[in-house]
This record gives C-alpha cells, structure tokens and sequence, in this order.
C-alpha cells in the first residue's frame, strides 16, 4: 500500500466515470503529489445518479459509471502509479426503487433487508427521505449479502481503505466497524460530525471525514476583535438577538414534532408511561447536544462519554438510556431506536434548518461547527493538532467535501470580514439605500455575505443557492409548501442587483479587496492543512480558487483540461497560488514523510500567528492577519509571509 501523504477526493458521475477519471485525474493527482484517490460511491445506484448515495444493488459496481471492468482499470492504473485506492461505501441505506433495487423489488428481501416496523409496516427512513430505506445491516448475515462486492474488491487489493457515510443511523456503529475490520478491511474512516470538544469514540478507525479541522482553520483566521460589532450589527440589521444555541434548540424541536413526527410516533410505542404520552420525548431530543450516545444495550455496554451526553434528558428516559433499572426487550429496542432518532434531529435540526435562519457570520455555519464559537486562538489549534496526532494521525483533514454548506475560501473571505467589520457595517447600510432592500432583512444578510464570498457568481447559480437556501429555513418558504410569490420576489431582488451600476461601483472594488484578504486566510489554512498531524484531503477542483456553494453547486462538473494546463506552469499566477503550494510541500512530505509523522512541537509566536514543528525537521509558520500583504490588485501576485523551512 502507497504510503500516505494526500487523498484526493473525486466525484464520479455519468459524465465523469472510470473511463475518464484514469484518463484525466489520475495523472493530474499524480503530478500534483497525491498518494490516495478517493472516490465517491461507486456501487449500482439509482440510474442517472448524481451522488452515488441512492444505492440500487450494492452487489454490483454502478454500470453508469464504466462498469466493473472500468472500475478495476482505473485501480490498477492507480497502482501501476503509485496510488492508492479509498472508497466511499453506503451501508446505512438503500434507494426504495422497486423497478432498480431487487432488495425492495421483491417483497420477501424488502421486509428482511429493511428496517421495518412489523407492527405498521413503516420503514426507518435516511433522515427525511422516504426514497431511502434504512437498512438491517446490523444482522450479520444481511452485512454479509450487501458487502459482499465491497470486501471482494478490499481482498482482491483494488481498494485500500473505506470511506463509511452515516455511521450515526447504524443500530451499532461500533459493531460494525469492527465487523469491518475482521473481514479484512485494515483502514477505516467515518462520516461522523462531532460536536466541538466531543471525542470520537474508541472505535477501530483511522478517524473521521475531517469536518472538525475545516472548522478550525475557518475560526482560527476569524479576528476575534469583530466579534461584538458583528454581534451588533447583526441585532441592529435583523433584530435577532438571541444567542446561536437557542435558536439551533427551537428548530431542532420544530423538526422533531413535525418531519420526524412518526419516528416519534414508534419511540413512543415503546416507551413506558409517561414517556409514551405527550411531547416529552421531542423536546428531550431537541435538548441533546450531540448526535447520538452510543450506549449498546445487547452487549450492555455504557461509557463515560454517554453519561455525559445524557446529562440533558429528564430522569426517567436517562435511566432507560443508560440501561439502569427495570430492563426488557422493548425497552432495548427502545435505546437502539432513539440513538438512530436523535442524530436525523439534529442534523436536519441545525444544519439543515437553524443554520439557514441564523447569520452573524455565516462562514461559522459548516457541517460539524457552531456559529456559536467565533474564533480559535493558536492555542486551541495547537490543543486539537495535539490530541489528533496522539488519537489518529491518520485523521482526514478537510477544506470542503460534497457536504460543505460553503467551499473553504468561501469561508475564508467571509470570515475576514470579522477583521474589516466597521467598513462592513457601513457597506451593508449603503447597499440597502443603494437597492432598496429585502422584504427579510435576514435574508437580505445572507445575500450580502453571499455576494462577497463567492463573487463572481452569475445570477442563476446565486439564485438556485437562495430557493435552497430559504425553503431549507422554513421562514418565509419551504419545501412542501413553497411560497412562490415571495421567491419570485428574492430573485428579482437578485437580478436587480447585476443592473444597479450605483450598488456595483460600490460593491466590486470592496469584494476585491475581502478576496485578497480571504485569499491569505485560503493560503494560510492550506498550508496548515498539508503540514498539520492528519492526512490532508484536496476536494476535486479545490486547487485552483474554489467558489462553491452548498450541494448541488459543490458538485458541478470541473475544468480538468484547465488545471492540467496548469500543471505545466514554472512560476505561479494568483488564480494558481493553491496548486503550486499543495505540489510543493506534498513534495517535501515525499522527501521526508517521518517528518509529517512525527512530533509536534507548537511555537509560541503571540495571538496574530501559528507555527510549529513537525518531526525536528519542518518549521511552518503562518500570520493570522492579512495586513499589509493583502493587495486588491488582480494584476500582482501578492507576497504571503507563510513559511515553510527545512530544518537542518
């Protein structure tokens, strides 16, 4: 197996398979230092698939994308190069197709496959989507049938490693993790968002998916001088005062008394009296500040970390929880079936509904972090670098994925607002005389911090981002109900805009200047990013200035023929700063890979910057603050004072 230095993550489509991923990024990963592709699902799914997580037959590679034939030509050229092979797999849910997916098609497999309640005939959903049924996986034999082809290609050494989605909706992640890597699969890691300061339990893998450093690196350039006049400014704009935490517990409760009001309906069901009778149950859901405890009530197993997490529910569903008292079969069912409830509350809670109401700072509002959090100081980074390299060395270090709500230097020019935060307030205000404004001065918030973060952006991209985004709200539109004539209104507010040359004289020579300031945070984030304890993973088309929104913008097709010509470059251009840096120092981690697996020894160098070394033999250095080095002129290459050195 190619020692690992860098993932790099593809998404493969119809229009982007086998075929064409060997022939175009296998040898741009390549060139650009790259040791592991890592592919996004590539099982049979649902046919004209865009993600790949609408699994149809998971004992077949996905026709759609070449075929089996294909997909073995493209691992053994990435092996013939010096690759590695990682591959994302889906084992918590299947499309309920019953044309395409045999396993629902035939009624005999549907109730034996499937997670079905036997006393109504309703089926475990993912989240809210009934077109994917949750699957019995935690029945050895049902494992057994569905990774079948998975573990022949980990056995026939086409794939190295897994990439495992939603382990939360498992009835027992640990089980089947382990289950994993006694059938031979030797590395592992998870799509678990962890909440900020909670561990990833002990399980048997090399990390998660990397969600926690992209949060990190967003708020460790976030001048903390801005937070109380972004506070302000936000309250003076929208009226909202209220802090993050309450507003994430009033959605996460809304979504539990009504998208996942039959979940509920099935808890209760189980429950004894009085928690079979009233609202009890959503509010305690809503009360949890994790996904999920992990509490295994078969192999009555309870640890530190899940009394903790309970600590929040009222006494008596505690004490079922952690298995003390009285115990049954309904009540074991119970526990199982909880934990699989409480993480679909949260996640569509909070990042699906309160992180589209709650704006003071949207770069903070990604998978896994807390608007709450502001900034992070070197310390904290160091603390986390720290426990990482102790924990899982190995760990996924990410900018974005195909989940991130705002690509990484979407983040990063966002946040540098926090540094620039009195010429903000006052931009934000002219533009509103300048437009005329919104009907929602929230939602006109968003708008601005949009425009600034991922300008240039033509307006049906914009577009396309604000329907997402307000019916994910549920404020003023929605997706079962939505209200059309309010939409109508915010798009033609968008359009307005690209005709106002009174607002554009104003806007455009600032977000040149946001964009340079983000561009330092961008570089300087990516440089942590390739040097700090993990593996660092390069989303696909991320080393060139990425300016993607949350999916399906995250997942539009990329320009490979531009980034290949790039590749040939000697010397930089501003729009290829991240390429050159990302081949450089994945170079340096080729020549010295000890070093990158050593120690990590913080360099103390004040509030304004973050160094360290790694393994005696790299120093890294990187200022917090763009100063001076942000220049708005697009015709220079701007100096960043980041340093990497050899040490002799």
């Amino acid at each position: 197996m190619p020692e690992f230095r860098c993932t790099f993550r593809l998404q493969l489509t119809g229009d982007f398979g086998f075929a064409r991923a060997r022939e175009v990024a296998l040898p741009y990963a390549n060139v650009l230092g790259i040791s592991h592709l890592y592919l996004s699902p590539s099982l049979q799914a649902q046919h004209g698939s865009t993600h790949g997580y609408d699994v149809t037959d998971p004992t077949r590679i996905s026709d759609d994308l070449g075929g089996e034939d294909e997909f073995r030509a493209l691992c053994d050229a990435a092996h013939d190069a010096g690759l590695g092979v990682l591959l994302d797999i889906v084992p918590n849910h299947m499309a309920t197709n019953e044309q395409e997916n045999p396993f629902w098609g035939d009624l005999a497999k549907r109730e034996r496959f499937f997670d079905f309640d036997p006393a109504t005939g309703w089926y475990r959903r993912f989240f809210d989507v009934g077109e994917l049924g949750g699957v019995r996986v935690e029945d050895a034999d049902i494992f057994e049938a569905t990774h079948a082809k998975i573990l022949q290609l980990v056995d026939h050494g086409l794939v190295d490693g897994l990439r495992i989605d939603h382990p939360d909706g498992l009835a027992n992640p640990r089980e089947y993790l382990q289950r994993l890597r006694d059938a031979g699969v030797t590395r592992v890691w998870v799509e678990k968002i962890l909440e900020p300061g909670e561990p990833l339990r002990d399980w048997p893998v090399e990390g998660t998916t990397g969600y926690e450093f992209a949060n990190d690196a967003t708020a460790l350039f976030v001048d903390p001088a801005g937070e109380e006049p972004l506070t302000e400014l936000y309250a003076e704009l929208t009226g909202e005062r209220r802090e993050f935490g309450e507003i994430a517990h009033e959605a996460k409760l809304e979504v539990a008394r009504t998208t996942f009001a039959q979940e509920f309906e099935r808890l209760r069901a189980l429950a004894p009296p009085p928690l079979s009778h009233g609202a009890g149950l959503e509010e305690a859901a809503a009360s949890l500040h994790v996904y999920r405890t992990y509490v295994e009530p078969y192999e009555n197993a309870v640890d530190d970390e899940d009394r903790r997490a309970s600590d929040a529910l009222p006494d008596e569903l505690r004490r079922i929880v952690l298995l003390e008292g009285e115990r049954s079969p309904a009540l074991d069912e119970f526990v199982v079936r909880w934990q699989q409830t409480t993480g679909p509350v949260m996640a569509k809670g909070v990042e699906d509904t309160a992180f589209y109401r709650y704006f003071r700072l949207t770069a903070l509002n990604e998978v896994g972090g807390n608007p709450g959090r502001f900034s992070l100081s070197p310390d904290g980074f160091h603390e986390t670098a720290l426990a990482r390299l102790e924990r899982h060395p190995l760990q996924l270090l990410a900018s974005q994925t195909h989940d991130t709500k705002r690509a990484g230097d979407v983040r990063a020019r966002i946040g540098a607002l926090a540094g620039m935060h009195e010429e903000w307030a006052e931009r934000v205000r002219r533009w509103r005389d300048l437009t005329g404004g919104m009907d929602d001065p929230n939602e006109e918030y968003l708008v601005w911090q949009t425009l600034v973060g991922a300008w240039p952006i033509v307006p049906p991209r914009l577009e396309r981002y604000l329907e997402k985004a307000l019916r994910e709200a549920k404020r003023n539109t929605n997706w079962l109900e939505p209200d059309e004539r309010h939409e109508a209104r915010v798009k033609a507010f968008i359009r307005s805009l690209y005709e106002n040359e009174s607002f554009l004289d104003d806007f455009e020579p600032f977000v040149r200047r946001v964009a340079a300031a983000g561009e330092h945070a961008s570089l300087g984030a990516l440089l942590l990013r390739l040097t700090s304890p993990g593996l660092p993973d390069i989303y696909q088309g991320d080393a060139f200035w990425s300016l993607n929104l949350v999916d399906p913008d995250n997942r539009r097709a990329v320009d490979w023929r531009r980034h290949l010509r790039a590749l040939g470059e000697e010397t930089p251009r501003r729009e290829t700063m991240k390429l050159h840096l990302i081949r450089r120092v994945l170079h340096v981690r080729a020549e010295y890979p000890e070093a990158f697996f050593g120690a990590y020894e913080p360099l103390d160098l004040g509030p304004d910057r973050v160094g360290f070394v790694r393994g005696g033999r790299v120093r890294v250095v990187v200022p917090l603050r763009p100063g001076d080095t942000a220049t708005a002129d697009s015709d220079l290459l701007p100096e960043f004072p980041q340093e990497l050195v050899l040490l002799r």
